[in-house]
C-alpha cells in the first residue's frame, strides 16, 4: 500500500513499472481506459504484475472506506482481498465528487458506501470485462467461456494472471454498461470474514497519518489564538520568544486572527508561542458565559417558535393538549461538545521545484480546501495538489466550511519565501479551546394522552445554534429559514405521531459551530427517545411495545425501524434482565440507517451506575463489510455514551474552560462491559454506518437509568444531573 496519492505521482509510477490499466469515469459517465492518458481519471489501477490498487475518493479516518471501496472493486473484478491495495484520489471534484454532495469531493454524512456502491462496482466490472476480452482475443476463444478468479483469467483450457493482459486490455474500448454480479455471486460483499486493508499497517506503526508527515527542512508553525471568539491580534512582542532555541520568527496573520510562530520543531514552536506577548482587541469578542447561553435557549423555548418546521396546525395541537386526559412534558438541554479526536489538527504545505504547491492533509472536503489555498496563495488550482493521508479520527472536525486550519497553514506559508515546507500543528489544548463545537440546543416537549394512553398531540419546540446557516452549504440544507441540521430526527421521524407540531428558534452562536458525529441527531434522538419512554411509562405500557404502535408496518420506513427494534429487544432479552439490573431502549433513523439499542445497567445513580451491556441492531442496507459495520456501531455507541456521561464545553465570559482530556474525559474502556451488534441482512442499497450508532446510545442509557431509579435526565451531561458511574 502506498500513501503518496497525487495524480502526477501515480501516473509517474506508470512509466516506471510498464503497462498499467486505468479504469474510471469520464464526466459524461462513459467508462474509459488508457495506459497513461492524462485526461483519464481512474478508480482502478492494475499493474503489469497483476496488483490491483483501488483509488479511494473518501478520506480514511478509521471508518473503513479504504477497505469497503476496495472490496467492491475486488468483488466485481474477481480478486482476493490480499491481492488488493489502495491509494487516495487526488483532488478532482469533476471525477471524484461525492455523488450525494453535488460537484464536490468530500467525505461526511456517512455517505461513502451510499454514493460509491454502484460506481466502484462498475469500475471493477469494466476492468474485468476488458481483461477477459483481451485474453479471449489472444487465445482465440469466446469471452463468455472465461472468468477471473483470484486474479487469474481461467476457462477454455486456459489460465493466466490478469497482469499478462494489462497492456492489451488498455488498448480496448471500455464497456459502457458492464455486467454487475448478482448478490448470489458475491464472495466478498457481505462476508463477515473480510478484514480491513489498513489494520496491519496501523498495528505495526508503518501507517502514515497526517501528523507523521515530515519533509526535509520543514518548519513547524503554531498559532497564538485569542481566548475569546471574535477577538483580533493588533500587535505582539516576541523578545522573550527569541531566547527559545529553535525559534525562527513570528508574524501576524493577514486576517489578524492570531500570530504565527515558526520554529525548527514542535516543542520549540510551543515554547516560543507561550513566550509571546500578544495585544488583543476584544471589542467584538464573545463575552457570554454558558449560563447566559442556556438562559437564552430556555427563554426561546417558552416563546412562540420562529419557524413552524412542517407547517402543521399548531392550534389543533394546542386544543388536543388542552383536552388530553394527561399531559407529559419535559425540557432538555444539550451543551457544547468538542470533537476530541486523538490526532490533533495538523497539515503540511510545501512548494516543489517546478513551482507547484502540495498540501499533505487528512481533509474531509478537498474541494473547499483546494479553493481556499488557491485564493490565499493566489495560484491557479491546477498548480495546487492535495495529498490525502490517513486521519487519526475527525468526527466532522476536519470538514469545516471555512477550511480553517488549512487556511492558517496557507497564510503561514504565504508569509515566507516558500523555500521551506511549513507544518501547522495544533496542541491538544488548541484542539480543545480553539476548535469548532457541536452547538448547544434545547428541546421542550409536551405530549397529550387520552384515557387509553394514546397520543393525541405532540408539541415539540427546539432552540439552538444552527450549524449550516452562513456556510456554503446553506442553499442545499436551509429551506424557508429552517436549518435542517437543527431538526433532523424530529420532524422527519418514522414514528407516525398524531397531532405533532415542531417549532424551531435560532440562537446566536457563541462559538463556531460545526457538525459533530451524527450532527443534529445527537440531540434530537435523545429528546425523542427519552420522551417516547416517558410517554410509554405514563400510559402504563411496555416501552418497546408502545413504540411499535407508532411504527405502521405498511410503511417501508416504519417496518425497517420496527425490525431493528424487535431484533435488539429479542437479542437483549428485553423485559428479563438479570437480577439487580435494569434495561433501557432507544431506536432512531439517521443517514438512511435504522439502529436500535438496549442498554443494561446495574447500580444506582447515587452509588454508581455500571453499564453492563449494550445490545445493538442495525439495518444499513447491504453491509459491504459486516465486520466494519459492527466496529462502527461499537465506536458510535462509545462515542455517544462517553460524551453524554460527563463531557461538555463551557464558557466563562466567552473563554472556553476545558483544556485537555483531564477535564474533557473521553470514554474509557472500562466504562462499558460488553457491546453486542447484530447486522440485519438486507438487499436494500447501502446507507450510513459511521454515525448512526451514536444517536440512540445516550437515550437508551438514560432510559435504563430511569428504569432503575425513576430519575429522568433532561440536562446533560449525566454526571451534572446527579448520576455517578461505577
Amino acid at each position: 500500500m502506498t500513501l503518496t496519492t497525487s495524480r502526477r505521482g501515480f501516473l509517474a509510477a506508470t512509466a516506471a513499472t510498464g503497462a498499467v490499466l486505468f479504469v474510471g469515469l469520464r464526466p459524461g459517465g462513459a467508462m474509459a481506459a488508457a495506459a497513461t492518458d492524462t485526461s483519464l481519471n481512474p478508480f482502478v489501477r492494475i499493474d503489469a504484475d497483476g496488483r490491483v490498487t483501488a483509488i479511494i475518493k473518501h478520506v480514511e479516518m478509521g471508518q473503513g472506506p479504504s477497505t469497503g471501496l476496495a472490496t467492491l472493486i475486488a468483488e466485481e473484478l474477481g480478486m482476493r482481498m490480499d491481492q488488493m491495495a489502495y491509494d487516495f484520489a487526488p483532488s478532482n471534484p469533476q471525477v471524484y465528487n461525492n455523488l450525494l454532495f453535488g460537484p464536490m469531493q468530500g467525505t461526511g454524512g456517512s455517505t461513502a458506501m451510499a454514493n460509491s456502491f454502484e460506481q466502484y462496482r462498475r469500475a471493477g466490472a469494466a476492468a474485468r470485462e476488458m481483461l477477459i476480452a483481451a485474453a479471449a482475443q489472444e487465445w482465440g476463444v469466446d469471452a463468455g467461456s472465461l472468468d477471473i478468479v483470484d486474479g487469474r483469467i481461467t476457462g477454455a483450457g486456459q489460465d493466466a494472471s490478469i497482469g499478462d493482459f494489462v497492456a492489451a486490455a488498455s488498448a480496448l474500448d471500455a464497456p459502457a454498461e458492464p455486467r454487475l454480479k448478482e448478490a448470489s455471486e458475491f464472495r466478498l460483499i457481505g462476508n463477515a470474514d473480510v478484514r480491513r486493508l489498513d489494520s496491519a499497517a496501523k498495528g505495526n506503526g508503518t501507517a502514515k497519518f497526517a501528523i507523521d508527515t515530515y519533509l526535509p527542512n520543514q518548519m513547524v508553525v503554531m498559532i497564538a489564538r485569542p481566548a475569546q471568539r471574535g477577538a483580533t491580534a493588533t500587535d505582539f512582542d516576541d523578545s522573550a520568544a527569541t531566547e527559545v532555541a529553535g525559534f525562527i520568527r513570528a508574524a501576524l496573520l493577514p486576517n489578524a486572527a492570531g500570530v504565527a510562530v515558526y520554529a525548527e520543531n514542535t516543542w520549540s514552536a510551543m515554547q516560543a508561542r507561550d513566550a509571546l506577548d500578544v495585544t488583543w482587541d476584544t471589542s467584538a469578542a464573545e463575552t457570554r458565559s454558558s449560563e447566559d447561553i442556556r438562559d437564552e435557549i430556555m427563554v426561546a423555548l417558552d416563546a412562540e417558535p420562529t419557524y413552524n418546521v412542517t407547517g402543521a396546525d399548531r392550534a389543533a395541537t394546542d386544543a388536543a393538549l388542552a383536552e388530553a386526559d394527561q399531559v407529559v412534558e419535559q425540557t432538555f438541554y444539550f451543551p457544547l461538545l468538542a470533537h476530541a479526536a486523538l490526532e490533533p489538527l495538523n497539515c503540511t504545505i510545501e512548494q516543489t521545484e517546478d513551482g507547484r504547491v502540495v498540501l499533505h492533509d487528512g481533509t474531509q472536503i478537498p474541494t473547499l480546501v483546494h479553493g481556499a489555498l488557491a485564493q490565499i496563495l493566489e495560484m491557479p488550482m491546477e498548480q495546487i495538489e492535495i495529498n490525502t493521508v490517513l486521519a487519526g479520527g475527525s468526527f466532522g472536525r476536519r470538514a469545516t466550511p471555512q477550511a480553517d486550519y488549512q487556511s492558517e497553514a496557507a497564510m503561514a506559508f504565504a508569509m515566507t519565501d516558500r523555500s521551506r515546507p511549513v507544518k501547522l500543528v495544533y496542541s491538544r489544548e488548541d484542539d480543545m479551546r480553539a476548535g469548532y463545537y457541536r452547538p448547544a440546543f434545547g428541546h421542550k416537549i409536551r405530549v397529550g394522552l387520552d384515557a387509553g394512553g394514546q397520543i393525541t398531540g405532540w408539541d415539540h419546540r427546539i432552540a439552538g445554534q444552527p450549524v449550516i446557516k452562513g456556510t456554503p452549504f446553506e442553499a442545499a440544507f436551509v429551506k424557508d429559514g429552517v436549518d435542517h441540521s437543527s431538526v433532523e430526527g424530529t420532524s422527519d421521524t418514522p414514528y407516525r405521531i398524531p397531532g405533532a407540531v415542531f417549532g424551531l428558534t435560532d440562537i446566536e452562536k457563541a462559538t463556531t459551530t460545526l457538525w459533530w458525529r451524527a450532527v443534529g441527531h445527537t440531540h434530537t434522538a435523545y429528546a425523542m427517545e427519552v420522551m417516547m419512554d416517558m410517554v410509554a411509562r405514563a400510559a402504563g405500557a411496555d416501552p418497546v411495545a408502545y413504540r411499535l404502535q407508532y411504527l405502521d408496518a405498511d410503511g417501508a420506513d416504519q417496518a425497517r425501524m420496527a425490525g431493528v427494534l424487535r431484533l435488539a429487544a429479542e437479542k437483549a432479552g428485553w423485559g428479563n434482565p438479570q437480577d439487580g439490573r435494569a434495561q433501557g431502549v432507544a431506536v432512531h433513523k439517521s443517514f438512511g440507517s435504522y439502529v436500535a439499542e438496549v442498554v443494561e445497567v446495574s447500580g444506582t445513580p447515587e452509588d454508581g451506575i455500571r453499564i453492563e451491556k449494550v445490545t445493538c441492531a442495525v439495518d444499513c442496507g447491504i453491509a459491504v463489510n459486516p465486520d466494519t459495520v459492527k466496529a462502527q456501531m461499537e465506536g458510535g455507541i462509545g462515542y455517544g455514551i462517553g460524551h453524554n456521561m460527563r463531557d461538555q464545553i463551557t464558557l466563562t465570559d466567552g473563554v472556553v474552560d476545558q483544556y485537555n482530556y483531564p477535564d474533557y474525559e473521553p470514554l474509557r474502556i472500562g466504562d462499558i462491559g460488553e457491546i453486542e451488534v447484530h447486522v440485519v441482512p438486507s438487499t436494500a442499497p447501502p446507507s450510513g454506518a459511521g454515525e448512526p450508532g451514536t444517536p440512540p446510545a445516550a437515550p437508551a442509557l438514560a432510559n435504563a437509568i430511569a428504569a432503575v431509579s425513576d430519575l429522568r435526565i433532561g440536562s446533560l451531561p449525566m454526571d451534572e444531573a446527579g448520576v455517578s458511574f461505577a
